[in-house]
């Protein structure tokens, strides 16, 4: 992790940021998968100046991974909605954060479902033993993005832990997120 590529999303009168920012990661998400990847990982560094999630997707490597992640025509018609920053080295004193997806069961229709499949109730049962009161608001922000393996849009709620000094090394998924890796923060 010693390189890092900025992508900067541009203000359109048609497409929120979050929006961009979701196609943006789907589209790196895709090509992740392909390159079969667990060595690039991914921080949005303005998610604190310009919440929810800021203009700025970061990709985190080695000088070699993200230029060949960058080989080919990922970005599709997304270009010219993109400014991306040259490839840079990490400065040489920097703090670490890990960047993680927080998963909620905040969907009443969906653990209902599921209560009716694990125990073989009706609707009508599942929907008394968990009311709509069960339903929470969740205020980790979220980019809606699109998922390789089950074709399906699904919220990926995305959590910057606290900064620290301390480096962890460890594989990233296909979304360029670890459940123990940190990525240099600067």
């Amino acid at each position: 992790m010693d390189h890092y590529l900025d992508f900067t999303v541009l203000p359109d009168p048609e497409f929120r940021e979050t929006t961009l920012l979701g196609a943006l990661v789907s589209k790196l998400h895709r090509r992740l998968v392909v390159l079969e990847a667990d060595d690039i990982g991914i921080s949005l560094p303005d998610f604190e100046k310009a919440p929810p999630l800021g203009n700025r997707l970061r990709v985190h490597g080695t000088q070699e991974r993200i230029e060949t992640l960058m080989q080919e025509e990922w970005l599709g018609g997304m270009r010219g909605q993109l400014e991306i920053a040259p490839l840079r080295a990490v400065p040489a004193e920097v703090l670490h954060r890990g960047v993680r997806r927080r998963q909620y069961k905040t969907n009443v229709e969906r653990l209902r479902r599921r209560r009716m499949r694990r125990h073989g109730e009706t609707h009508e049962e599942a929907r008394e033993r968990i009311p709509d009161t069960v339903a929470r608001k969740v205020k980790t922000p979220f980019l809606t993005v699109y998922s390789t393996s089950s074709g399906q849009r699904f919220s990926l709620f995305i959590e910057h832990e606290p900064v620290q000094t301390r480096c962890v090394v460890g594989a990233f998924n296909s979304y360029g997120i670890s459940r123990e890796a940190t990525i240099p923060w600067f």
